[in-house]
């Protein structure tokens, strides 16, 4: 009873936090369709558009060579305007009588991921300042490591075209995921790896 108690009060909880973003979210609710058909490939040129505009966008500030602050000054001044502008703009070209059940169910959907998302970020920075506490020589270790190899990678690689294969790649992911090109290629590595393992093995015997 208190494990279904615990699932129906995460459920709700859930439920709550998806409707108070569905609510603030309310006149970006075409964009983030559109937005959506385009990150999960419904048509098959869309990786390539998108690449395209992140390839323009990317030359472009390599181009210009902005300093840090103008960069972050530009980027916040491009947020604030789209956060002011999108809704009112897309109120006047969208009407409610075009808002359908299944736009609606979809943009649902969206919301509710976008919490899901949240709640597992946050999930795993509560584990790891867990681990901190239960087992501080591998929480020392494990973060020593990591951001090693993280220090390593932004030197050999440069800052700018990081970014780009980084941002490049989230870009991708729902669209990767979607038609299971990630579980297709992970699973081939794996095979792949299994079977120099297996030589390996008959090769000492």
């Amino acid at each position: 009873m208190a494990s279904g108690d615990g699932d129906n009060k995460s459920s709700n909880r859930l439920a709550a936090e998806t409707a108070q973003l569905e609510e603030h979210l309310e006149g970006w609710g075409e964009v983030m369709l559109a937005a959506d058909r385009v990150l999960r490939w419904e048509k098959p040129w869309f990786p390539a558009v998108m690449m395209l505009g992140v390839s323009v966008v990317f030359l472009l500030i390599y181009w210009l060579d902005p300093s840090v602050l103008t960069g972050v000054s530009c980027a916040i001044m491009i947020i604030c305007l789209a956060d002011y502008l999108v809704p009112t703009v897309a109120s006047r070209m969208f009407g409610s009588n075009k808002w359908t059940t299944e736009q609606q169910q979809r943009f649902h959907e969206i919301c509710s991921n976008l919490v899901k998302t949240q709640r597992w970020i946050v999930g795993w920075w509560r584990r790891l300042f867990a681990l901190k506490e239960e087992k501080p020589k591998m929480y020392f270790m494990t973060a020593v490591s990591v951001l090693s190899v993280v220090a390593w990678i932004g030197q050999q690689v440069h800052n700018l075209f990081l970014t780009y294969l980084i941002v490049s790649f989230i870009l991708l992911f729902p669209g990767l995921n979607r038609h299971r090109l990630i579980t297709k290629y992970v699973g081939m590595a794996r095979r792949e790896i299994n079977k120099l393992l297996k030589q390996k093995e008959k090769k000492s015997e």
